[in-house]
């Protein structure tokens, strides 16, 4: 098993990542293992974000580092969240508290202009001072209902419908969504790339 440092906090995501990750032969470890600390955020956009904790990831381990950085794009919002999907509603905001903002953004929006996007770019460094990381994007289109549904997920889940399934990704069993989900196409992106 080839062992890599995964750049996060979010333990939604680290049971993602890690049911991809194990069965293709890669050993993830939390980067709290090593008490890396969060990195400051301040890239705008997704990819200056994913690098940023991914260099941090693999400077404070010693071990090569996957980051991602992903969020809920929303037309109608003018790409809201977007990359401050994680703090839509204020900073160290629960996801009940992002949803109900959303919910309430949305209020007035009907029809069609209910589509989203998730999106994901995945950065894989292979140590802090890589000049060539592996770098992916996943798109995972989708709308926004009015109402949560679904138990699972994590995050936006509840409020995201896969039109063509008629479900919520909050309602998908986790194997369907890791690989249809955005960060399931990036992944699968990052592992083809190596």
């Amino acid at each position: 098993m080839k062992q890599l440092v995964l750049a996060s906090s979010n333990p939604g995501k680290l049971a993602e990542l890690a049911s991809i990750l194990i069965p293709l032969g890669y050993q993830p470890h939390p980067q709290s293992q090593w008490q890396v600390p969060d990195v400051i955020e301040n890239g705008t956009s997704f990819l200056e974000n994913a690098l940023l904790k991914a260099r941090n990831a693999a400077a404070h381990s010693g071990l090569p580092a996957l980051g991602d950085d992903s969020g809920l794009v929303v037309a109608s919002l003018d790409g809201k969240p977007g990359i401050y999907s994680a703090r839509f509603a204020g900073e160290n905001a629960s996801a009940a508290e992002n949803n109900h903002k959303l919910l309430q953004e949305m209020s007035a929006v009907t029809g069609e202009n209910r589509q989203a996007y998730f999106y994901c770019v995945m950065v894989l460094v292979r140590s802090p001072e890589d000049p060539a990381p592996v770098i992916a994007t996943g798109r995972w289109n989708g709308r926004i209902l009015q109402q949560l549904r679904g138990e699972g997920g994590f995050g936006y889940d509840p409020l995201f419908e896969i039109p063509e399934l008629g479900k919520t990704a909050a309602e998908l069993q986790p194997e369907l969504k890791n690989r249809i989900s955005h960060r399931g196409l990036a992944l699968k992106s990052i592992v083809e790339q190596l």
